[in-house]
This record gives structure tokens, C-alpha cells and sequence, in this order.
């Protein structure tokens, strides 16, 4: 659907909801947990990654080891927000603002993101060499790319290249793929074998933008021929051909694409020994997380490379994980909460099932994963991106609506609302605290309703509660849609 053709209410309730992304509610609580992770905690040996939302531990975040494929996003938060900071003051109009409610100065805050940035990254850093993991994008680039971005830190740019180089190692020539894990353990199987197993994952596009920045840092063409060519042994090997919908509004331009999760290739002759899931619900499922880091990824790498076939696997990506949104059962609509006019309106139809093929457990209460809503969400606004600039405005206007339609009704449905807020001296600004906006009520992450694994024979077996990367994704919406001049 054009922009041009949404009802004009409705693109102001979206335009409304979406400012939700600079509220000083994220800022007040992301610095919280920035404050208080560290006691005890310097340097950090372990990092946020996901937020209970039931039990006795509900509301504070669980703090994993540092070595865990997650630690990167929550400095990255960090350097999210500092970037709005320093780029885009128009977002903070409560940093020492006529009229803003606690006296807190701009520079104060800068000074304090800059402190807890450099805190936080550290450790980050200090694991650029790793080679016995294939997430060095996602541990490295959130915090350290953004670093020497922001302040042209040298030491910053040589984590990116060191980890560029530790990723490259992990390439197996004979199959044109970056091994992803060493080892799959479930209860029912264990595939461990260096020699006869090469294990793959969708998530693996995502760390491919990685080799392509230092590819063009280095003048080293090497590392993004390995970015393409494992980009393209996974179009053959994880994604599936899906029929093109009748009877549907949307129009296809592109063969429409569902996905694997995993891959055990052999390592000798190159061939597919097998396909499972590891997070989803059944080999032949699909995982909704792993749908949207297909998107994400493969709009980056048409991104570097503009190969068009890349360009048609992500919008084909992209065109599927939306059908199956908009062909949902009728119980993922739920009642709006609080504030509405109309009564009748639901909301929840763009937030994901955890994974689009498996049983719905509990009609009243759907289990879905916010962060693949928003990461989804992300690589359809870079699709919109490439799109306008091939003259393909319509395509480009879709996905741009369709991106902001899943933030705008993630922000709707998933907002944690226990809320924070900053506090400060009033005789001194340089003083900056939170607090609860309702006393007692504490929520740590942004997002609810995220999963992490919902695989019933995974050993590491957690769901529906907040997630760093879910936050992460949804901060990093926002930034890009200040990059666009649309915020």
C-alpha cells in the first residue's frame, strides 16, 4: 500500500506511537541499567541479556557471561543513545530544555553516556581475536564500529578489523560457507565432529556486513568475496521456495522465500547432510527471528555488492515474513489497553508468533517474539532504501509502511508499562538518577514478549520475556529513521 493511500488518522496514530522510540522513558531506564550492572561488576564479566517477566525475578534483567554471543548489544544501546545525543539534540528535549521537568544538562548527560560507554565496551573489545565463534559482528559492531564512527578512536577501528579477520578464519574453502558452530547439542542429537560436520546458520547474514567494512578498511578484497560467496551457498542451502499467495492484495514482484535454521553441511564434498532448528519449532518450520535476520542480512549484503539476486531473496524474505503476519490466526489481535477511543481497536496482528508454523498454546496469550518484529522491521527499512533509489517507489513506499505498521504495533502491544523516568538536583545538574514513574513498578527492558528459545528439546529453553536485542533492534529503528530525516 502506498504512503500516499494510508488513511491520514491512521498515519498520525503511527506517527504518535512511533515517538515512543526518543521517550525519556528508554533513555531513563537504559541508563539505570547501565548504573546498576556495574556494581561489583567493573570490569564486566557479565552482561544484560534478558528481562523475566514472571516470577520472583520478574522486571530485573539476568546478567550473562561475557563470552555469551549477546554481550555486544547492550553497549550498543548505549552508543545509540549516545549517538542521538551528539547527532539528533532534537530527540532530547529534556536535557536542560526550557520547561523540561528535572534540570539535567545536556553536556552532564553526554558525559555520563561517554563514561558508561567505555565502561561497558572494554571487555567487548578485549574479544576481537576470538575465532571459536562466528558473532563477531553482532559482539563487535554495535559498540566499536559505532565508536570510531562517533569519535574517530583508532584502537576502535582495530577491533572492527582484528574481528573481521578472526571471522574470516572460521571460512571452510570447500564448502563456501563460514562455519557457524562447532557444536549442536540437543536431546536428541549431538553434532560435534570439526572433521564431518559443518554447521550453518540463517543468523550468519547478519555478521557478514562485518567482512564487508573491513574489506573496503583494509582494500583487502578477500573478506568480502567470503561475505558473497557464503551469501550465496546460504540461498541455495537455507532458503525454501514458497508459492506466491492467491487471492492476496500484495503485489509480488519477487519468488517468495521461507527458511531454514540450521544447516550440517559435509565438509569434504560440500553437501547437504542435513537441515534442523535449534530455536524454532521443527526443522521444517519456520522461526520467525531466523526469517527477519534473513532479511535484515541479505538487504545489507545487496547493500555492498548490489547484486540483484541478493536484492530478490530479501524482498522475497521480506514479502513472506508479511503474509504470514497478515494470514495469522484472528487471537494474535488483542484488546487495546488503556486510552483508546474506540474500544473495539486491536492491536498485536504485526507482532510475530515465536515461530509461524507451530501450535498456538494459549489463544488468550499467543507466544510471539518482539525482537523479530523489529528486526524484520529494520531490514525492510533498508529494503525501502535501495528500493528508492532504483526508482521503485512503490515497492519502496510498502516496505517503509510495513516497517513502521510492525514498530508502531510492537510499541503498541509490547512496550513494557512500568515506565522511568530521570530525576536530578535541582541545586545541582551535573546529578542524574532515575526513578520509578510509579513507585515500585520496575520493568528493566523496553519490549515485552520476546523469546529467545521456545525449542522443546533445547537445553537453554526461555520465552516471552524482555530481550537486549529486542531493544537494541527497536533503538536502532529509531536512529534510522532520524538518519532519514523521518523523525
Amino acid at each position: 500500500m502506498p504512503l500516499a493511500s494510508v488513511p491520514a488518522d491512521e498515519w498520525r496514530k503511527m506517527q504518535r506511537t512511533l515517538l515512543e522510540l526518543f521517550s525519556e522513558n528508554i533513555l531513563a531506564k537504559m541508563l539505570r541499567v547501565a548504573v546498576e550492572a556495574l556494581e561489583n561488576n567493573v570490569p564486566p564479566t557479565v552482561y544484560p541479556e534478558f528481562v523475566p517477566q514472571h516470577g520472583d525475578s520478574a522486571g530485573k534483567y539476568f546478567l550473562r557471561d561475557a563470552d555469551f554471543w549477546t554481550c555486544g548489544f547492550f553497549p550498543g544501546i548505549l552508543y545509540l543513545l549516545r549517538e542521538r545525543a551528539v547527532r539528533y539534540p532534537q530527540v532530547f528535549p529534556y536535557l536542560g530544555h526550557e520547561g523540561t521537568r528535572v534540570p539535567v544538562s545536556s553536556s552532564s548527560l553526554r558525559h555520563q553516556l561517554a563514561e558508561l560507554c567505555c565502561s561497558w565496551t572494554g571487555p567487548v573489545k578485549a574479544m576481537m581475536s576470538r575465532t571459536d565463534t562466528h558473532d563477531m559482528g553482532f559482539i563487535i559492531q554495535p559498540s566499536l564500529q559505532k565508536d570510531w564512527e562517533l569519535t574517530s578512536n583508532e584502537d576502535s577501528l582495530h577491533a572492527v578489523l582484528t574481528a573481521a579477520r578472526s571471522l574470516a578464519s572460521r571460512y571452510v574453502p570447500q564448502v563456501g560457507v563460514i562455519r557457524s558452530w562447532n557444536i549442536l547439542r540437543q536431546t536428541d542429537v549431538l553434532i560435534a565432529s570439526m572433521t564431518d560436520d559443518c554447521l550453518v546458520i540463517i543468523d550468519s547474514m547478519m555478521n557478514l556486513d562485518l567482512l564487508y567494512y573491513a574489506s573496503k578498511h583494509l582494500a583487502d578484497s578477500s573478506l568480502a568475496e567470503i561475505a558473497t560467496t557464503h551469501a550465496r551457498t546460504l540461498l541455495k542451502s537455507l532458503l525454501r521456495p514458497e508459492p506466491t499467495p492467491v487471492g492476496n492484495d500484495r503485489s509480488y514482484k519477487n519468488p517468495l522465500y521461507s527458511t531454514f535454521h540450521v544447516v550440517n553441511f559435509d565438509p569434504h564434498s560440500g553437501g547437504i547432510k542435513q537441515h534442523r532448528t535449534a530455536q524454532g519449532y521443527r526443522a521444517d518450520s519456520t522461526w520467525a527471528r531466523g526469517q527477519a535476520w534473513a532479511i535484515f542480512g541479505y538487504a545489507k549484503t545487496y547493500n555492498w555488492t548490489k547484486d540483484k539476486d541478493f536484492l530478490a531473496a530479501a524482498c522475497g524474505l521480506a514479502d513472506y515474513f508479511l503474509w504470514r503476519l497478515e494470514t495469522a490466526p484472528l487471537c494474535v489481535e488483542q484488546p487495546a489497553v488503556g486510552g483508546e477511543l474506540d474500544c473495539q481497536k486491536k492491536i498485536g496482528r504485526y507482532v510475530p508468533l515465536w515461530d509461524f508454523d507451530a501450535p498456538i498454546e494459549d489463544e488468550s496469550m499467543p507466544l510471539r517474539d518482539s525482537s523479530a518484529g523489529v528486526i524484520a522491521a529494520n531490514g525492510m527499512m533498508l529494503l525501502s532504501q535501495s528500493l528508492a533509489v532504483l526508482g521503485d517507489t512503490a515497492l519502496a513506499e510498502q516496505y517503509q509502511l510495513a516497517a513502521m505498521r510492525i514498530v508502531s504495533d510492537t510499541i503498541e502491544l509490547s512496550l513494557s508499562r512500568e515506565r522511568a523516568q530521570l530525576a536530578g538536583d535541582p541545586q545541582n545538574e551535573n546529578i542524574i538518577t532515575v526513578e520509578d514513574v510509579v513507585n515500585g513498578q520496575r520493568f528493566d527492558s523496553i519490549l515485552k514478549n520476546a523469546t529467545a528459545n521456545h525449542n522443546s528439546q533445547s537445553h537453554d529453553h526461555y520465552s516471552d520475556h524482555g530481550l537486549v536485542y529486542a531493544d537494541y533492534y527497536l533503538l536502532e529503528f529509531g536512529n534510522q529513521l532520524l538518519r532519514m530525516g523521518l523523525a
